[in-house]
């Protein structure tokens, strides 16, 4: 083992040590180091361990050491993530300990914040949130940690939460390094290597914190290169069962809601991913993968897999039957999407009333028939909210309703109600075929138009759309929900009077909700001089105070306001936003700040933007500072490097034109990535330079692939997905952003001879689906 010291340590030991190993992640190192060195946390060490990369990356990692005596190097030959952890963990002399894998970037107030909350409670360690993020699709939470993280625990532990036996990673945490050492933890020489020692240091510690603020930004690549999307290779299948043999043996005697708990995450997702390797592996493996996955399978609990979702069990049975040629049709149906709409149901042969779910092994041997067998309580009611918009002062709110695995007929009946507290209104449905669950043109769609006299009798309390329907002999009801991207994740709000204003949008378990607001505190105009951002509004009560905030990692700082009764005005200055810039996101390296509001009897209030349908941006040097809204409707500022920004789209015939205000020096074209790889097409757009900034302008007929054929079972799944990328004179392309107000202006719908077209907004990115 070699050690390079860079720029030379400082002599004082940190309180904080970091360990990064790296092999092969050349092209992202860089910037993963930069967020480390950037974190509020400034005292820390940082170890580096090349563990034999075949590419440039200890070049990157030298660099950075030379330049920051925080950083030092240490070289091996390739082990495996694991021994380059413990190698790390060998130099480490801090007081805390964490980790940070080389791709991957960590948000600039995680480490304090996890520090911090040690230093407190005195807990062996603490774990945050994470996020997913790449080029193409922006960010966006990551489902693995949503459950674990969603509340802040202090000293809690897995035998009173047990859904921290969700929490499989190393990355998300900081570490007391004297429980790490009481323990002797060290890290199995596979990969999947981080969940026994995860585990088991939930099980040994005394108590644990939990953060919700998000700590880390978890890489997902386009390309399959990573571990985590090689894993139906063999050897990746092999180092998984092996990961999750020794997680069962750590809860063999741990208290049963434990025990379950990691049975059926275990269940969920080791499992699912063995028998989803079928539909991959080359047939001179299949043998192996069949007796791996009886190896995990036969060691959880029985109760455990009776529980699991429906196909699981078939896959299950077809596994046991050892029928690979049924592993092979099982695994590719799920895995081109086949359940996402569950399936049509079919008739049973002789028993017209009795369904069953049309799987394949339906009819044959291998599987009981009984799992076949489709339940009543099954056919749920299916909501989703495909577009919202104001019509001549009404509310239009489009969407489907279906009964789950059922063809809706023209037989159907469908009843739409406006449920304000324990008061509802029947709505007039005008209903039309639009794409069901199962890829097919039927009387899905719906669209009720609310009016002035209507809304006008919501109140503060969250208003719900009641859902009813009937389809032959059975009725289903719920609640509209699913709201999809574009308006109905970022809905336009409006007056309905001088003093209300309805605020659409997502409310209690997901339901769509309408919000009346009375005499918000608002924005109802902003200007622009040399140096400042003007803003105007009126208050909901006398001698209102406005403060800016950082929602993310706390701390405010009031605005001073010229106030005429209730009116205000309020200048920021620009070069004070700048020169505070510090930002939340190492991605996208955005700071974000929201407006508040109180008044002399503690009010406190959000301002509601009120204003016009457009962001206001001023560009200073290579930064942007932009007041938008959120999805919520409130008044967003953001201070962020330059992004290639679209602000509006429109389809003339053969022609889609996105328009942006900053006519910057870049190119642009529509990328599509080929599956399972980095490769990608692209479609270069003609551009357009004026004084208001640039256009981008596709022929439509060149974005529908050639051999447009549906090859994939998800009857859903688009031909082709299309990123808008603008690429500079570096040629380093980057994904166009969406603006909020364009995004509550989206779906753009285009229909192209036989193909439909769609322009949405995916986690802040401009995308075309192409059906």
């Amino acid at each position: 083992m070699v050690s390079d010291r860079g720029g030379g340590h400082t002599g004082v030991t940190p309180r904080l040590s970091v360990v990064v190993p790296f092999y092969g992640v050349g092209e992202y190192l860089g910037d993963c180091l930069e967020s480390i060195a950037r974190q509020a946390w400034s005292d820390f060490e940082a170890i580096l361990v090349d563990d034999g990369s075949p590419d440039d990356s200890a070049v990157v990692a030298k660099d950075f050491c030379a330049r920051d005596a925080r950083f030092r190097l240490i070289q091996q030959d390739n082990a495996g993530p694991g021994p380059a952890r413990d190698a790390g963990i060998r130099e480490a002399t801090g007081e805390y300990l964490a980790f940070v894998d080389g791709d991957d970037l960590v948000s600039r107030y995680g480490f304090a914040a996890l520090v911090r909350t040690l230093d407190r409670t005195g807990s062996d360690f603490a774990g945050g949130n994470a996020r997913r993020f790449n080029n193409s699709f922006g960010v966006r939470p990551s489902w693995l940690h949503k459950q674990p993280f969603a509340r802040v625990r202090h000293a809690t532990h897995v035998t009173e939460f047990p859904d921290l036996v969700l929490d499989r990673m190393l990355w998300n945490k900081v570490y007391r390094r004297s429980f790490w050492t009481e323990y002797g933890y060290t890290f199995p020489p596979i990969r999947y290597e981080d969940y026994p020692v995860a585990l088991k240091a939930h099980l040994d510690a005394v108590t644990v914190d939990t953060i919700t603020q998000a700590v880390y930004y978890w890489r997902e690549r386009e390309s399959g290169e990573s571990i985590t999307q090689q894993k139906f290779q063999l050897g990746n299948i092999r180092d998984r069962v092996t990961s999750a043999g020794m997680v069962l043996d750590l809860v063999e005697d741990a208290v049963p809601v434990v025990r379950r708990r990691v049975h059926a995450h275990l269940a969920q997702i080791d499992v699912l991913t063995l028998v989803s390797a079928f539909g991959a592996v080359p047939a001179d493996d299949e043998q192996a993968l069949v007796d791996l996955s009886r190896e995990l399978l036969d060691r959880l609990d029985a109760d455990v897999l009776a529980a699991t979702h429906r196909y699981d069990r078939i896959q299950h049975a077809a596994l046991r039957s050892g029928d690979v040629e049924l592993l092979r049709r099982l695994a590719v149906f799920r895995n081109s999407g086949g359940l996402r709409g569950g399936a049509r149901a079919v008739p049973r042969p002789r028993r017209s009333r009795q369904l069953d779910y049309n799987y394949p092994g339906l009819g044959e041997s291998a599987v009981p028939q009984a799992l076949y067998k489709l339940r009543d309580q099954d056919l749920t009611l299916a909501t989703s909210v495909r577009e919202v918009g104001w019509v001549d002062g009404k509310l239009s709110v489009k969407g489907t309703a279906e009964i789950r695995h059922l063809e809706t007929l023209g037989t159907s009946t469908l009843e739409v109600a406006l449920a304000v507290d324990k008061t509802t209104y029947p709505l007039e449905v005008r209903r039309y075929n639009a794409l069901d669950l199962h890829g097919d043109k039927t009387l899905v769609g719906f669209e009720v138009l609310l009016d002035q006299e209507l809304l006008g009798q919501c109140t503060g309390t969250p208003a719900q759309f009641e859902v009813r329907m009937r389809s032959g002999r059975r009725e289903r009801t719920g609640m509209l929900g699913g709201q999809g991207p574009g308006s109905p994740g970022w809905p336009p709000g409006a007056w309905i009077d001088e003093l209300n204003w309805i605020q659409p949008g997502p409310g209690k378990y997901g339901w769509f909700s309408l919000r009346r607001l009375t005499d918000p505190c608002r924005l109802t105009a902003v200007e622009q001089t040399a140096d400042e951002l003007v803003l105007h509004g009126r208050a909901s009560f006398d001698e209102p105070e406005l403060y800016l905030s950082r929602p993310v990692v706390g701390g405010e700082e009031e605005v001073p306001l010229e106030i005429d009764g209730r009116d205000f005005t309020a200048r920021v200055p620009i070069q004070d936003i700048l020169a505070a810039a510090n930002h939340d996101d190492p991605f996208g390296q955005r700071t974000t700040r929201v407006f508040r509001m109180r008044g002399p009897e503690r009010q406190q209030r959000v301002l509601l933007w009120t204003a016009s349908d457009s962001a206001v941006s001023r560009v200073v040097d290579d930064r942007v500072v932009t007041l938008t809204r959120s999805t919520g409707g409130y008044v967003n500022l953001h201070e962020s490097p330059i992004r290639t920004t679209a602000v509006a789209a429109v389809v003339d015939g053969n022609q889609l034109t996105v328009r942006g205000a900053e006519g910057r020096d870049v190119t642009f074209s529509w990328r599509r990535y080929l599956a399972d790889s980095d490769e990608h097409l692209d479609v270069e757009c003609r551009r357009t330079l004026t004084a208001d900034g640039w256009s981008a302008t596709a022929d439509v007929d060149a974005l529908i692939p050639v051999t447009a054929v549906q090859v994939s079972v998800d009857p859903l799944a688009a031909l082709a997905d299309w990123i808008l990328f603008a690429t500079p004179p570096d040629g380093a392309a980057h994904a166009v952003q969406c603006e909020p107000f364009l995004c509550s202006r989206l779906p753009l719908a285009i229909t192209h001879g036989t193909h439909a077209l769609a322009v949405r907004p995916h986690a802040g990115t401009l995308h075309v689906e192409v059906r």
